[in-house]
């Protein structure tokens, strides 16, 4: 094992729910996030065979939630099939499965306690959407003093160019040894 860094990273795959995936639901994000299913499935093997965790922070929204005071139809509701991962992603019964209120993986839940009590200093962040669920993820993973990788061959946006827009402004950041931008690739270079 390389990881010369010595980080102890953890995958973190957004909301990668049934919902998004839903055809009837003519969903923007639906044919984009299916090109994520491989490289997020050969990223999450390599990390159960190195021991390190993979997690699910996945919305659970309710009903009355002040979200969809703003138009959105409700959607992924806590406990219905459509809150539940898609079936087409690899999943382990050691994985983590997370039930998030809002869109950020930590906000009201017990992610970084789980984190800190599985030594992790680096979180890789995956899934969908790149410049909602994934990148409040990735800011509130370094809001909370881990190390973060938004990967950008395993997010997904409504169209390729939201998806870059999002991507290209951390690209070049200030904090880039703290957050940066990497390919599921680049980050298996630097950690196996």
């Amino acid at each position: 094992m390389k990881n010369d860094t010595k980080e102890k990273p953890a995958l973190l795959i957004v909301d990668m729910l049934k919902a998004s995936f839903d055809e009837n639901r003519n969903l923007a994000i639906t044919p984009h996030a299916k090109r994520i299913i491989e490289p997020i499935n050969r990223l999450s093997g390599v990390f159960r065979r190195e021991g390190w965790p993979v997690i699910f922070p996945s919305d659970a929204f309710h009903k009355d939630d002040f979200i969809f005071t703003a138009g959105m139809k409700p959607h992924s509701l806590a406990g219905t099939e459509e809150a539940e991962v898609v079936d087409d992603l690899d999943k382990e019964e050691g994985d983590l499965f997370l039930p998030k209120p809002r869109f950020s993986g930590f906000f009201k839940t017990d992610l970084d306690k789980r984190l800190r009590e599985m030594e992790v200093t680096l979180c890789a962040v995956a899934g969908i959407v790149t410049g909602f669920c994934v990148l409040t993820t990735v800011l509130d993973a370094v809001a909370h003093d881990f190390k973060a990788v938004l990967l950008e061959d395993c997010s997904a946006a409504p169209n390729e160019a939201l998806h870059e827009q999002t991507l290209n402004i951390y690209r070049r950041n200030p904090l880039n040894s703290i957050l940066r931008i990497a390919t599921s690739t680049q980050l298996m270079q630097e950690l196996v």
